[in-house]
């Protein structure tokens, strides 16, 4: 597995696409512009995604305030919430997530820990699926298609327009510390970016959140949770303001400690992306099977992944509600029926 070098939250990333952007003219623009329309990618990605959240408990003494929705993070917080799928339930708990065509997506869950402290855990994991999603709409998901009739100068500018999930996701982290609305709380997240151009896929995964990727009848790769201890994840972090003793404990995890990972896909993979309240209850080898079946199923393509995601969370939510089940946490799994699943099928064009 690789590891990605540390960048400081200021990051020099921000300001070395800034520059780009400002380099780029009007006419320069409209030429990327065509360029991205135009070139017939040799990939293409079909995205399905669905969540479920536990309902109201009004014997929750948290005092929930959401973003409202008439600001920038709560009117985008309901559009993604708007995602059509099969399974009826309009909140994602703790969880949240993003999916931006290019294509790059990510889950993040909101380390419920903060409650007692009358932090929302939510808030967190909104604003950094957010600025995720934020910074990865304005870049390249890994090298980007060039249009042969540029010049040099303008090949040299756009091939440099490339955010990798490691460096999304450490910007999306700055975006979260500068949030006024977040007055603390934390999260553990995992992107991915998927490349139309070369099929190749990265990741960035901090914590026990993650994915899987599914060829044929096996899982060719399976990302490993981090932790610090038996159900503590590693977590990014925002301290209230004036920290005393009260959080001198709390786990403060950087970006650069995520596992980053990267790989060829080929026409007819299956990515997951998933909370830890999917692979705390379903063993890999039954998500395997819900896939193949699903898989063989009618219908298009983007039917058929959404058909894949509402199925794995109905299952992982049976599962954590049969307590005569043991669940790949043991148990003591922590079924807070709070899950979100991601799932992207992968085909060649030509």
């Amino acid at each position: 597995m690789l590891r990605s070098p540390r960048l400081p939250y200021n990051s020099v990333v921000y300001r070395q696409l800034l520059r780009k952007s400002r380099s780029l003219n009007r006419f320069q623009a409209n030429r990327i512009a065509s360029a991205r329309h135009h070139v017939k990618r040799p990939y293409e990605f079909h995205i399905g995604c669905s969540y479920a959240g536990k309902p109201e408990d009004p014997t929750d003494k948290l005092r929930k305030v959401p973003f409202p929705e008439d600001t920038l993070i709560g009117g985008w917080r309901d559009k993604m919430l708007a995602w059509p799928k099969g399974v009826p339930f309009n909140t994602a708990g703790e969880d949240f997530f993003f999916v931006q065509e290019g294509v790059s997506f990510g889950v993040a869950d909101g380390v419920g820990g903060w409650v007692d402290s009358g932090v929302d855990p939510s808030l967190f994991s909104q604003s950094l699926m957010y600025h995720a999603h934020r910074y990865s709409r304005n870049a390249w998901a890994g090298e980007p298609e060039i249009d042969p009739t540029m010049d040099y100068e303008e090949r040299e500018q756009i091939e440099g327009w490339e955010m990798t999930p490691y460096e999304c996701l450490d910007l999306a982290y700055g975006g979260v510390l500068r949030e006024k609305f977040v007055q603390a709380g934390s999260s553990t997240a995992c992107i991915i970016s998927l490349n139309a151009s070369s099929g190749v896929l990265r990741s960035a995964n901090l914590g026990d959140s993650g994915f899987s990727v599914i060829r044929g009848t096996s899982i060719i790769y399976h990302q490993k949770p981090q932790t610090h201890f038996f159900n503590c994840p590693k977590q990014l972090t925002k301290l209230p303001p004036n920290a005393g003793r009260k959080f001198a404990r709390a786990c403060v995890d950087a970006p650069s400690e995520a596992d980053v990972f990267e790989t060829k896909l080929r026409d007819g993979d299956i990515v997951i992306s998933y909370t830890d309240g999917f692979s705390d209850n379903v063993f890999p080898v039954e998500m395997l099977r819900i896939c193949r079946l699903l898989s063989r199923g009618s219908g298009t393509e983007a039917e058929q992944v959404q058909g894949i995601a509402d199925r794995l969370i109905e299952y992982s939510r049976k599962c954590m509600f049969n307590k005569s089940r043991v669940s790949p946490f043991e148990s003591q799994a922590a079924r807070q029926g709070i899950v979100t699943v991601i799932v992207a099928l992968v085909r060649e064009t030509t």
